[in-house]
């Protein structure tokens, strides 16, 4: 036991004194800080108004094309062609045209801009004029316009969940779909990232004869599980390092986004808006910040649960697949040899991958249900499905299956690595390796 954990302790402390590992460390909560930050940055501190000159030949849209916060309507009195002509000389970024027969030929509206027309301001501006249109349309067929718009009604479904007891709980299904696909990516890279360290320390250590040495004083079974344990604990670091620093710069970041957010509504209030439009402003800052979402998910699940079952899955889908990659680093000489053992060891790893993007879009499928508890691909798939709610048994049996399945590939594993780190100078075939599993000694 001691040799073991001197083995582990050497892994460990030579990949955590790389520059790499800190850079690493580093970056990560950074640049997952900024992936919802700057979107929110932007959408705060966005001033590019448009001003839309509108040469109105028709005369039915005067005064009815209503500016917005980052949209200004500017009807000219003048022809589309003047109008070009003078739209370097003025403030305006864009002309727009529409024609005398626009109510039989809504699609002859032309617009002339400066620089290319951004889309967002393209269908804005058409879809002001295609419901003033319409507007103008139902007017003439006698249809009353205020009556049509008490009756207009808007549903915003709340979606709850049903608890065994009968309570409700709040859900976000926006919030669930976007934790489980950073479950999903997290799990998916480890399993290459620190499986691969594994393989190619084996295979370094292989290649300079060191591991010669090295079995001389220890038991290959030994020297196998501390390289395991060793690079395991590594990424378990990694992961602790990136959850307090991702919590503390989002934190941070979301308290200056706070006093930022007040300071516009308070703005808002000061320039007569009301209540309805600060709403809508509101509503606006919370669709572009997907962590309000994800937060409401993790309150309803439960955050220890969350942890616990992350920490659970990945050490047991590390322990699994890590073994394998350290079989096939034992078998091979180079990394180039490698190439074709891995194959059918990262095929699982794929599957459950692509099997996550079915789970986010049905979570309760026999197919979500089958793929969360088989070994190889439980791992990923479990963790994918458990911001939509598992219940406690289907977890219990899922993490159950997988010691099993660690159990019966560190055994596999094992019968492989003792006799493949002695091998030198020759290719191994699939049909040699499986007999390397059988012999005694």
């Amino acid at each position: 036991m001691n040799k073991i954990l001197l083995i582990i302790q050497r892994e460990y402390t030579t990949r955590v004194r790389k520059k790499s590992f800190w850079i690493a460390s580093l970056l990560v909560p950074i640049l997952i800080a900024a992936v919802y930050a700057i979107p929110l940055y932007l959408f705060l501190n966005s001033n590019d108004t448009k001003t839309i000159e509108v040469v109105d030949e028709s005369k039915l849209f005067k005064g009815k094309l209503q500016s917005e916060e980052d949209i200004t309507f500017k009807f000219i009195e003048t022809t589309f062609d003047q109008a070009k002509k003078n739209l370097y000389k003025s403030n305006a970024d864009i002309v727009v045209n529409i024609p005398k027969d626009i109510l039989d030929n809504p699609n002859g509206v032309k617009m002339v801009g400066k620089k290319s027309i951004g889309l967002s301001v393209q269908f804005s501006i058409q879809g002001k004029i295609q419901n003033e249109l319409r507007n103008i349309k139902l007017q003439r067929a006698n249809i009353d316009l205020k009556v049509l718009e008490e009756n207009k009604v808007n549903v915003n479904a709340k979606t709850y969940t049903l608890d065994e007891d009968g309570g409700e709980q709040s859900s976000s299904s926006t919030g669930a779909m976007i934790l489980a696909g950073i479950f999903g990516m997290i799990l998916y890279i480890s399993a290459f990232l620190y499986g691969s360290q594994v393989m190619n320390g084996v295979i370094e250590e292989k290649s300079n004869r060191i591991i010669e040495v090295m079995i001389s004083s220890v038991r290959p079974f030994q020297l196998m599980m501390g390289k395991i344990v060793g690079v395991g604990l590594v990424g378990l670091t990694q992961f602790l390092l990136w959850g307090v620093l991702t919590f503390g710069a989002s934190t941070a970041t979301t308290a200056i986004m706070s006093g930022k957010i007040q300071e516009k509504v308070e703005t808002l209030k000061k320039s007569g808006a009301g209540s309805d439009e600060i709403k809508k402003y509101q509503d606006s800052v919370k669709d572009t910040n997907p962590l309000s979402s994800i937060s409401q998910t993790i309150e309803n699940i439960s955050l220890a649960k969350i942890i616990i079952c992350f920490f659970l899955f990945y050490i047991g889908g590390y322990l699994l697949y890590s073994s394998l990659f350290a079989a096939i680093g034992s078998a091979v000489e180079n990394s180039s040899e490698a190439q074709q053992f891995m194959f059918p060891v990262t095929i699982p790893i794929i599957l459950s991958f692509i099997l996550a993007q079915v789970i986010i879009q049905k979570p309760d499928s026999p197919i979500a249900f089958w793929a969360s508890i088989f070994p190889l691909t439980s791992p990923i798939d479990m963790m994918v499905r458990l911001p939509f709610g598992v219940p406690n048994w289907e977890i219990a049996l899922s993490f159950v299956l997988l010691v099993f399945g660690f159990l019966g590939t560190t055994w596999f594993a094992g019968k492989v690595y003792r006799v493949g780190i002695l091998m030198y100078g020759k290719k191994p075939s699939w049909k040699e390796i499986s007999k390397w599993v059988f012999y005694k000694g």
